[in-house]
């Protein structure tokens, strides 16, 4: 019987249908582009290969396609009738995923795995600071990420695709110098593993490494195809190094041409949270204030991201309405905030109100009783060093630099330096 690259069997008699599997697989887990396309094929050589369509509904759903994503997740259930029982599990966990209700499919993927732990595709979704696990909302989630994926590390040893999320979360834990080891090794097998590149830049960003980590991944993104899943986002990392290193010009080129919206594809969660994010990071360093960047913005996040819901986009969405003075669309946010993190949501939501009007002390008040809890938003530390800076900030535009030199070196030490987007 035929298998995939992990060893597990697969329901279909044609080669050509499992090759295209298997490389549609590792673009997607590597981030890379062609990953629906490989799947597409997959399907053509073989019409009744559930996993096929299961693994296409995946690929099309990462690409914000999620109407097609339902049609494919409903062929692979059709399909997965006559196939294996753990080809059946594969599809019964996806299938929530790929309809929106994350919750059943994390409770599904962690029977699955329990039983078939090298099922990567099923694997994934559990992965990195915008999974199911890093957007649950729970407090110690970033312990969660990383007790999944050392109880699976066994099952993958020396797996690159393994290694570079197990890194990632080994980051996020706080084991960075750990993480050092488990990256290299998974970029040594496959350099051209666009998560594997982005973690690394992580690891420079934890250790406050600003020109080794700039150098990187300018280069690495060079030969990175703008269609990729992580191309915005490995751009955003791009200008924050650049404004960080003084390059602003060059800052303001990536972002206007490889991150705000309508410049190039990215997954919208990307789009609006690496715009935003900048727009204020560059504020912070003395930039002047962009009001046709952040009207730009506030016009994406109120079509992409209609009713809250998600809190990291929730976040950035209302930063954006806030910066741009889109009052109602910033009291929507604030008024409906849903979710496990709803309640920090509706916290920082006022506080970027204060942070648009220049109300410093207000800024420290709704900031400081929730900044202990923000890991609950999701997204990396790298990612809520927005929060950590603003309200360094705001201490110091009041006039607190003591506190601001405080706050950083204990929150975070590998900033506590002078540091332009801190404002110090």
């Amino acid at each position: 019987m035929l298998q995939d690259r992990y060893g597990n069997a697969l329901s279909t008699q044609s080669s050509a249908a499992r090759d295209a599997y298997v490389e549609g697989v590792d673009l997607l887990i590597a981030a890379n582009y062609g990953a629906d396309d490989a799947f597409q094929r997959a399907v053509e050589a073989d019409p009744d290969f559930a996993l096929g369509h299961a693994a296409l509904a995946r690929a099309l759903q990462i690409s914000a396609r999620g109407a097609d994503a339902v049609e494919a997740i409903g062929t692979a259930e059709r399909l997965a009738k006559h196939a294996s029982a753990r080809e059946q599990g594969h599809v019964a966990a996806l299938a929530p995923l790929i309809r929106g209700d994350g919750p059943t499919a994390y409770a599904r993927i962690l029977d699955h795995v329990a039983e078939h732990p090298r099922d990567a595709l099923i694997v994934q979704p559990c992965t990195g600071v915008f999974g199911l696990i890093g957007f649950s909302g729970q407090p110690g989630r970033e312990a969660e990420q990383l007790a999944f994926l050392h109880g699976l590390a066994p099952h993958y040893g020396d797996d690159w695709w393994f290694g570079s999320v197990y890194a990632f979360a080994q980051i996020e834990a706080g084991q960075t110098n750990t993480a050092v080891g488990t990256i290299e090794k998974s970029l040594a097998q496959h350099p051209r593993n666009a998560h594997g590149a982005h973690i690394r830049a992580h690891i420079y960003y934890e250790r406050g490494e600003t020109e080794a980590g700039f150098s990187y991944i300018d280069k690495w993104r060079a030969d990175y195809d703008k269609r990729a899943p992580l191309f915005c986002h490995v751009s955003w990392h791009v200008a924050v190094w650049a404004l960080e290193t003084g390059a602003e010009p060059r800052a303001w080129e990536v972002i206007e041409a490889d991150v705000m919206p309508g410049t190039t594809w990215g997954p919208p969660i990307n789009v609006l949270t690496d715009s935003a994010s900048f727009l204020l990071r560059a504020e912070m360093t003395g930039a002047k204030r962009r009001p046709e960047l952040w009207r730009k913005v506030s016009t994406y996040a109120a079509e992409m991201f209609p009713n809250p819901g998600v809190a990291f986009a929730d976040l950035h969405a209302a930063l954006a309405h806030a910066m741009a003075g889109n009052a109602d669309a910033l009291k929507k946010i604030i008024s409906d905030a849903k979710g496990p993190a709803g309640d920090l949501v509706a916290a920082f939501g006022d506080g970027f109100g204060a942070f648009a009007r220049e109300d410093w002390q207000q800024v420290i008040a709704d900031f400081s009783p929730v900044m202990s809890a923000h890991e609950r938003l999701g997204g990396s530390r790298a990612q809520r060093d927005l929060l950590e800076f603003a309200l360094v900030n705001a201490h110091l535009k009041s006039g607190h630099t003591d506190e601001a030199h405080r706050l950083l070196a204990m929150r975070r030490p590998a900033k506590a330096g002078a540091h332009p987007v801190a404002g110090l």
